[in-house]
């Protein structure tokens, strides 16, 4: 749990270069680093290593369950890949427009947001009987208890990480 923790630091560090350390800089006069597209992606990537190490640590597996659960299970995080993606670009519009944001995007931000909420849990609620199929009703539950409690702390991370709008 450590790793996963120094890699969502790592993460929400690159997320808010364009937030925090803009904010922070304007007042001494520098400028934030820019973090690339490809830096994001590769941190995003070790991210999703880590998360199948440990649901790999922490899921029993039989030989069988495991050779039938792994190509489920990257189907299933590609789609959540996509929808992570959507949620990159709510948080990338957010730290562009941060510093002037009027009543309107405010109100669009938040909205957007709760949107990606919603397609999440919708996402996961399309993918329980694959799971509960392959696995069985108990260790379907254990697999999507896992990966939420790691998506809880991924969001904890960036939610620490972005300042809060200012009214």
């Amino acid at each position: 749990m450590k790793v996963i923790a120094t890699l969502l630091t790592g993460l929400g560090v690159l997320l808010t270069m364009g937030t925090a350390s803009a904010q922070s800089s304007k007042s001494v006069g520098i400028s934030a680093p820019q973090i690339t597209e490809q830096e994001v992606s590769l941190m995003r990537k070790d991210v999703r290593d880590e998360k199948k190490q440990l649901i790999a640590a922490n899921l029993p597996l039989t030989g069988d369950e495991a050779a039938a659960f792994w190509p489920l299970y990257e189907a299933y995080t590609q789609q959540t890949t996509r929808l992570n993606d959507e949620r990159m670009a709510v948080i990338k519009d957010y730290s562009v427009n941060y510093h002037a944001m009027t009543d309107a995007q405010a109100s669009a931000y938040i909205r957007r947001w709760i949107k990606v909420e919603e397609s999440a849990n919708k996402l996961t609620l399309d993918w329980i009987p694959k799971f509960e199929k392959l696995l069985g009703n108990k260790k379907a539950a254990m697999f999507f208890q896992i990966d939420h409690r790691l998506g809880l702390m991924m969001e904890l991370q960036l939610a620490s990480q972005l300042p809060l709008i200012e009214p």
